[in-house]
């Protein structure tokens, strides 16, 4: 009796230490998966809408000296007692200063409270990233146009998943991923752009490729360009169009 329970209790430490050894093998396993590097701290702002600590902010209210004109004359959009600034028929596009490539954008707008037009002549605008890929800025609250033309769209190019416009008055916020594309030396494009748009804190564009530069005419078509160009919104030119934007911030990716 006595030496079956010697017996029994050996079995059990063995298994034990064989337990103990598959825990120590199965523990260094898993640390062969584990990265350790630096990653850099950044301080979220107080909501989603507010700038981290790592951004660029190219609008706040308080001057637009991050932006300008195409003859690099100073930006003509006005002021507002609000601290937005809104778009005055003619003043020309607001350009940055400053190049971006692939990044992390948040702005505001607002459209017209007083409805003018319909169609693509109601609160038109545009986001253009690095200055040639259009996110539509409209107002399509009630409001039919071609869906590849309505707000949130990538123009001409990609319908959003969904119409989440305010109604006109009320402020818009789109944030906005993009990815750059890149081109082989001898100008042959080696990876496509690609753009996700949350639209008022809902997903509208989710990771699409873009197809190439911005056109209202002609199908798009990618030419080598700079890794980095500015960021420009557009003044549409015409009457029913006094958009307004604040709270522009931008993150380098």
């Amino acid at each position: 009796m006595k030496k079956q329970i010697l017996v029994l209790t050996c079995l059990l430490v063995i298994a034990q230490l064989a337990s103990a050894q598959k825990i120590v093998n199965r523990d260094s396993l898993a640390a062969t998966l584990e990265v350790w590097v630096n990653v850099p701290v950044v301080t979220p702002g107080l909501s989603n809408a507010d700038a981290p600590s790592d951004a660029t902010i190219l609008y706040n209210g308080h001057g637009l000296g991050a932006f300008q004109k195409r003859d690099d004359s100073p930006a003509g959009w006005k002021i507002d007692a609000d601290g937005a600034v809104t778009d005055i028929k003619g003043a020309g596009d607001l350009i940055t200063k400053e190049a971006f490539g692939s990044c992390q954008l948040h702005l505001e707008f607002r459209e017209p409270a007083e409805v003018k037009g319909n169609g693509q002549a109601r609160g038109n605008s545009g986001v253009y990233i690095m200055g040639k890929y259009e996110i539509q800025v409209l107002d399509s609250y009630n409001n039919p146009t071609y869906s590849n033309g309505q707000a949130g769209a990538v123009y001409k190019q990609h319908v959003p998943l969904v119409n989440a416009s305010r109604k006109p008055g009320e402020w818009q916020s789109y944030d906005i991923v993009f990815t750059a594309p890149q081109f082989k030396e001898n100008g042959d494009l080696l990876s496509p752009a690609r753009v996700t748009v949350i639209h008022n804190g809902v997903l509208i564009q989710n990771n699409v490729t873009i197809l190439g530069p911005t056109d209202w005419v002609t199908k798009p078509k990618y030419e080598k360009h700079a890794s980095k160009l500015p960021l420009m919104l557009q003044d549409h030119g015409d009457d029913g169009n006094p958009i307004s934007y604040r709270n522009i911030w931008i993150r380098n990716l």
